[in-house]
Parts: structure tokens; C-alpha cells; sequence
């Protein structure tokens, strides 16, 4: 797994708005013996199976020219659906008024794992209120963040 998620989404960016797509995130791990590569698309009128399969044939004959990745790995193109992962204070500034749930890189007062309504995003730092209680937390100590979706 040596190159980066930065390099792989200057690879795959203008593939997809090529297509007509928007790469919302990509997910690179190592999982067991192969690395997997998680691609997420979205569109303003919505993602169907069909974008779906048409980017990832396209991204496979790339990947295989290009040949970014050491060792086997496992493409995945999906859309984010409706517990979306979000990935930059764009896609944080657009769930503003949400509820998402929050995993720090590091402990703040004892937890990792926060669950509240995303207030705002100032200055590189994300607002959310849980229970009743108003948090700051800076964009690059957070690991992950999913929107909770509203049924």
C-alpha cells in the first residue's frame, strides 16, 4: 500500500467527472492478504448501479495501465448512500443542521465516539451539540464521520 489516497483521487477525479460523476471519497486499506479500494460517487439527480458499473470498468483499465497499487487489490465503486461517510469541510458544510456520528483520532475527555447535530463548520473546526453540550473539534483530529440518516 504505498501510494496514498491523495494520489489515487488525482487519478480518479477526472475520470469520474469525465462521467459526468462526483467523487465524493475513497476508502484504501489493506484487508487480509489484498488491499481494497473503495471509490464513492454521487450526482446531483443520484447515482444508479449502472454509473456504478461503467465507472468501475473504466477505473479497472486505468488501474491496470497505471498499476498505482503494489499486489493485488479489490475495487469497489458505490454510492455513499444515505449514512453517507463525510471527507472534507465541503461535505461537512453541507449536512450543517444533521446529526452524524463523530470518531476522533484521539481521545477528548475520555471518548472517541461522539453522536450529535453538526452546528457548524468555522474555520477548519466542526461545531456539534451533544446533549445539550457544545463541542469544537478541529477537522484534522477527526478519523471518521458518517451522517445519521432521518426516516
Amino acid at each position: 500500500m504505498a501510494v496514498s489516497r491523495e494520489t489515487l483521487a488525482l487519478l480518479i477525479d477526472p475520470i469520474a467527472e469525465a462521467m459526468g460523476l462526483k467523487l465524493w471519497g475513497i476508502e484504501y486499506f489493506a484487508r487480509g492478504k489484498t488491499t481494497l479500494l473503495r471509490v464513492y460517487i454521487d450526482r446531483d439527480d443520484g447515482i444508479g448501479i449502472g454509473d456504478c458499473e461503467r465507472l468501475s470498468r473504466q477505473l479497472g483499465s486505468v488501474l491496470d495501465v497505471e498499476d498505482p497499487i503494489l499486489g493485488e487489490y479489490t475495487l469497489e465503486v458505490s454510492s455513499p448512500g444515505l449514512d453517507r461517510p463525510l471527507y472534507s469541510l465541503t461535505q461537512y458544510s453541507e449536512y450543517v443542521g444533521e446529526t452524524i456520528d463523530l470518531k476522533l483520532r484521539f481521545p477528548f475527555e475520555e471518548r472517541r465516539k461522539f453522536k450529535g447535530e453538526l452546528k457548524a463548520v468555522e474555520s477548519g473546526d466542526i461545531v456539534l451539540v451533544v446533549d445539550d453540550h457544545e463541542y469544537l473539534f478541529p477537522f484534522d483530529g477527526i478519523e471518521k464521520a458518517r451522517v445519521v440518516p432521518r426516516f
